[in-house]
């Protein structure tokens, strides 16, 4: 039964500065009007100060987050998001699950859960091994949460998983959209642990970031093969085609862009973990759905969650037309992120048949979608053939 929404705010409130939230996410939109940011997701953190809560926001081209004290801050904080018109919110804490939708008519159809218990590991199972260690000088430096530790090595191992095990030889390296560049350093600091010889860029749109993150390079004594660059993530120079091109939450269509360009390099390792779809989503609520998947999208939450699949899949599909064995995968537990999935490429050279192209093509025209990445890389593809091997 739909209820008044100032009292459905109200709980969520209470929710988000209890003790015991664990994340909440509010996105969509209300009918008739639109928030000043399109997502924001809010988790409590521990840093070096104490606990904070952290708020990660999306004005559409880029997160921007921010760590708040729970002393005052966090209230004034909550309470101008609670302002936002999002059409939902999703709060987990350590005791139930609270998911809020605001219907066309401006009530709260709300849905309350117990949480799932989570099971605590026997006393014989072992702790996972990580592959940088989080207690590792190069943290003192660079810093990062421990949340943030936690994502870095799962990519690690995404892309221990993605080199082959008798990698020799030299090794460039291009991280687009590195942001902080906790990746960038970490994945340096890995592949020469492993005796590669690496050269890595790291390539952020801010020039503020370059300095910041070339002084911490200087810092750890690495700036003769750790460099950063301050440019756009479609155009910034990076000198000659790199062999692995890594990008770590770029918003929206800049994973597009980075895919793209690594497929431009003919790189020969892709590994990208986009992050907030907003291009195909705002198709899907611009264009009718065709039948009979209505259903599918009448509702926001389950639209914008069937976008985010869309996106990908989509994405995965067209690095296969240009001669990439491409899958997706999660590269960690989705309580350290909800943005999880990770797109992983190697290149093969392969020219794809016709009937993979037919299958994309029925994908796209079927949504009435135009993916950006398609449109990037200009498709379709130069070399498609009807009788080759096809690349996955």
């Amino acid at each position: 039964m739909p209820e008044p929404l100032h009292a459905a705010l109200a709980e969520v409130r209470a929710l988000l500065l209890a003790p015991g939230l664990s994340r909440a996410v509010g996105a969509g939109h209300r009918r008739g009007l639109r928030p000043t940011v399109h997502r924001a997701e809010l988790r409590p953190v521990t840093l070096k100060s104490g606990p904070r809560l952290q708020i990660t926001t999306s004005d559409g081209s880029r997160p921007h987050t921010r760590n708040v004290g729970w002393d005052g801050e966090a209230d004034a904080a909550v309470d101008a998001l609670l302002a936002e018109p999002f059409g939902n919110w999703h709060v987990e804490t350590a005791e139930t699950t609270l998911q809020l939708r605001v219907t066309k008519s401006g009530a709260a159809q709300v849905h309350r859960a117990a949480a799932q218990p989570v099971a605590e590991p026997a006393a014989h199972d072992r702790t996972k091994a990580h592959l940088l260690d989080p207690g590792d000088p190069i943290f003192t430096v660079i810093g990062a949460s421990a949340a943030k530790r936690r994502q870095v090595d799962a990519f690690l191992r995404a892309l221990a998983a993605t080199l082959p095990d008798d990698l020799a030889g030299p090794l460039h390296v291009v991280d687009l959209g590195c942001g902080n560049a906790y990746l960038t350093f970490a994945a340096y600091h890995w592949l020469t642990q492993r005796g590669l010889d690496v050269h890595l860029i790291g390539v952020d749109v801010r020039e503020d970031q370059r300095q910041r993150n070339t002084e911490l390079a200087r810092r750890l004594g690495w700036t003769d093969r750790v460099r950063f660059v301050a440019g756009t993530i479609a155009d910034a120079p990076v000198g000659s085609a790199p062999d692995l091109v890594l990008a770590l939450h770029a918003c929206d269509t800049a994973t597009d862009e980075a895919l793209a360009r690594a497929v431009r390099w003919r790189s020969r390792w892709v590994l990208a973990a986009p992050c907030c779809h907003h291009d195909i989503a705002a198709q899907l609520r611009s264009r009718p759905t065709p039948p009979p998947y209505e259903l599918l999208t009448r509702q926001g939450i389950l639209r914008e969650r069937f976008a985010d699949v869309l996106t990908d899949a989509v994405r995965a599909g067209l690095l296969r037309l240009h001669g990439y064995r491409a899958e997706v995968v999660e590269f960690v537990d989705s309580r350290h992120t909800p943005r999880n999935l990770l797109i992983r490429a190697r290149r093969t050279g392969a020219i794809p048949t016709s009937e993979r192209w037919t299958e994309y093509r029925a994908l796209v025209d079927g949504w009435r979608v135009t993916p950006r990445l398609a449109m990037l890389l200009d498709e379709p593809p130069a070399g498609t053939s009807t009788g080759a091997a096809v690349a996955d």
